[in-house]
């Protein structure tokens, strides 16, 4: 590697500016406060472009490597505990199945140490990160830090700068931290949270639906009938009644946000411990939706409520929108519950966010038909149907329930709940579910069913459509429709599927694997992770040579390879066409001995990890440092074409490798 890395360097200088894709997403500085005469405060700030995110410290097993500070100590200071930082957020990763924290913007990271020494002026150190955006990330990357403490040191904070390696924007040699992206970064915080609102909407609808609630409707519009003077006043009651209901439900997205705090609900979401709570919790309030038995506050609760709302007036009308909440509280409780479990997950204002959407669709019809009682005559009858309603929930909890129970297993890579299992679970709850709709299961609190409604039927039929579309994941099928929902395809009994050692398509004999190279499963490209013997087999077969900069952790190049490669003129390329050499950058294992090389980017340190050899080669060669990143190139190691990053584009992506084929010699 070394005979032309080099020469390669120079490149650096003299490539075409097409392929520059050097990025550098993240500018560091230092400032320091002094505390005492014995202690000080490090603060490392980090400023992240619009778009990117920076990982946190703390990250579950797993999951990416975290963000990593290291502080050169000696016999002049100590540190005292760890380094804090803020708060963050608190996304759902889908490649990982976890939960996983990070920052956008700006955030801080503080270490607090104590001097042993009154002639220390200096402290060094260094931070190791990983940034990403919606397309791409950067390779792990160490940054140097100097923090001159006794630098004009005041009582108050002194900025000074970071000394970064300014001359390179992608300090690509690191201790690694495995990438990770999310593929709604951009504006996720408030699209996160009009999905909450719509959500709990829908669900403040669904809750209306039931024998609880549903048959309140006409006896609460009766009372404003018969109470109210005039139509003005009736219809100002109702828009009363109507606030009271959401300042009800808000005031409870408030306390639980208040009672737990935004960021311990972002911390709990994320604990084992506290998903399986989830999970039970989510288990009891289907069973009691399903008739084993209903969840009712204290009847003394009501009556006392009750009594209140005779008051009359502006307080006699918020007590009695509080007696709807009492009095209905076994059909909604488990909704507002479930409600709150995935708010929770998220933090900060989805809590209240979550009530205000639930609380707005349940005081809607009350104070549209409290003011306009003439709509009554359209409302259909109350039924059984209400009953069937409350059970569709109920199914629908337990498999929401699955989702939890799946994230712990994750975590502690149990395998106790993998893929199939999962799945399995799943056909067996809405195979269920389809039965029930078609009158062959019935349960503690039904009617007699004498016939099947169309409304019903049709419900039915959706369940068991979906059912049937479930049942070949157990072969190894994506289920795109639901693929947030369980285990990815990597964490299950058998890559290939159920039954299936091998996947399917187009593919070439491989009577014996050459040295240095695998088969990627599950699509069996014969892929090599070493440069230099992949070139060489390519060179003996006469194939061109596609290289794949990418990292365990990365996304979007699981997209790629999960999304775009599978298709079928795609697969055929790569496995007949090309010779593929996925070189990754965050490969944590060291280098053989003899191979250390010192690091053209950042003169004085080492190359210690193979992803270190890797990440340098991209950005030395190809004057990029993100992944995904493609290049197709010939036997005398020039590009064919332009190399391309991340291209969900299944077209565009064939037209590429199409392209650099044809011109291969």
């Amino acid at each position: 590697m070394s005979k032309f890395l080099a020469p390669l360097f120079l490149l650096l200088f003299v490539s075409n500016t097409i392929y520059s894709q050097l990025v550098d997403p993240v500018k560091w500085e230092t400032t320091f406060e002094k505390n005492s005469d014995t202690e000080y405060t490090l603060i490392a700030t980090a400023t992240i472009e619009n778009g990117w995110h920076l990982y946190s410290q703390d990250v579950p097993e797993d999951g990416p490597i975290p963000t990593t500070f290291t502080f050169y100590t000696n016999d002049d200071f100590e540190l005292v505990g760890n380094t804090n930082e803020e708060d963050g957020r608190i996304v759902d990763d889908p490649v990982f199945k976890m939960k996983i924290k990070y920052f956008e913007n700006k955030t801080e990271f503080r270490q607090r140490i104590r001097i042993l020494n009154e002639e220390l002026s200096v402290v060094n150190g260094e931070v190791e990160f990983m940034a990403c955006d919606d397309k791409m990330c950067t390779p792990p990357t160490i940054k140097d830090f100097v923090f001159n403490i006794k630098n004009g040191a005041t009582s108050g904070a002194s900025k000074v700068d970071a000394t970064a390696d300014s001359k390179s924007n992608t300090d690509t040699e690191n201790k690694t931290s495995k990438v990770s992206t999310d593929s709604t970064v951009k504006d996720e915080s408030k699209k996160g949270l009009w999905a909450i609102f719509f959500i709990a909407f829908l669900s403040g609808f669904a809750a209306l639906l039931t024998p609880c609630v549903f048959p309140m409707i006409p006896m609460t519009v009766s009372f404003f009938t018969k109470q109210s003077k005039s139509k003005a006043a009736g219809i100002k009651n109702a828009i009363i009644y109507g606030i009271s209901i959401i300042l009800i439900y808000l005031i409870l997205g408030i306390a639980v946000t208040a009672i737990f705090g935004a960021d311990a609900l972002n911390a709990l979401a994320t604990n084992v411990w506290f998903n399986v709570i989830f999970f039970l919790l989510l288990v009891i309030f289907a069973i009691s939706f399903l008739g084993a038995f209903e969840i009712t506050l204290p009847s003394s609760w009501g009556t006392k409520i009750d009594n209140q709302a005779d008051r009359g007036g502006l307080v006699g009308i918020f007590f009695m929108a509080l007696a709807l909440a009492i009095v209905s509280f076994s059909c909604t409780g488990p909704i507002v519950g479930t409600l709150l479990v995935e708010a929770a997950s998220k933090g900060g204002l989805a809590p209240v966010i979550g009530m205000l959407g639930f609380s707005l669709a349940i005081a809607l019809p009350f104070a549209l038909f409290a003011a306009f009682p003439g709509w009554l005559n359209s409302l259909p009858k109350s039924g059984g149907w209400l009953n069937t309603v409350k059970v569709v929930l109920g199914f629908l909890e337990l498999a929401l329930a699955f989702k939890f129970l799946s994230q712990a297993d994750l975590v502690l890579q149990l395998h106790w709940l993998e893929r199939e299992v999962f799945i399995a679970i799943w056909i067996a709850i809405f195979g269920t579910l389809a039965l029930y709709l078609f009158g062959k299961i019935k349960l503690p609190h039904d009617s007699p069913l004498q016939h099947i409604s169309v409304g019903r039927l049709s419900l039915g039929l959706l369940a068991l459509t979906f059912t049937i579309y479930m049942i070949p994941g157990l072969w190894g099928a994506p289920l795109n429709i639901i693929s947030a929902f369980p285990p990815p395809l990597d964490y299950s009994e058998s890559p290939y599927g159920v039954g299936n050692s091998k996947s399917g398509g187009s593919t070439a004999s491989v009577t014996e694997i050459p040295e240095g190279a695998h088969l990627l499963a599950p699509h069996d490209i014969l892929a090599f992770n070493d440069y230099d013997l992949g070139l060489a087999y390519a060179k003996k077969v006469g194939k061109p040579i596609m290289l794949d900069f990418t990292g365990w952790a990365c996304v979007n190049c699981r997209k790629m390879e999960q999304n775009v490669w599978p298709k079928p003129e795609i697969l055929d390329k790569l496995k007949n066409k090309v010779v593929l050499i996925s070189l990754y950058v965050d490969d944590k294992r060291p280098l053989p001995k003899g191979e250390e090389v010192e690091s053209k980017l950042r003169p004085g340190k080492k190359l210690k990890y193979i992803g270190q050899k890797w990440s340098e080669f991209q950005t030395i060669r190809f004057k990029a440092n993100t992944q995904p990143f493609y290049v197709l190139i010939d036997h005398n190691e020039e590009n064919l074409n332009d190399p391309v990053a991340y291209t969900p584009n299944a077209d565009e992506y064939l037209a590429w490798l199409e392209d650099g084929i044809k011109k291969f010699k």
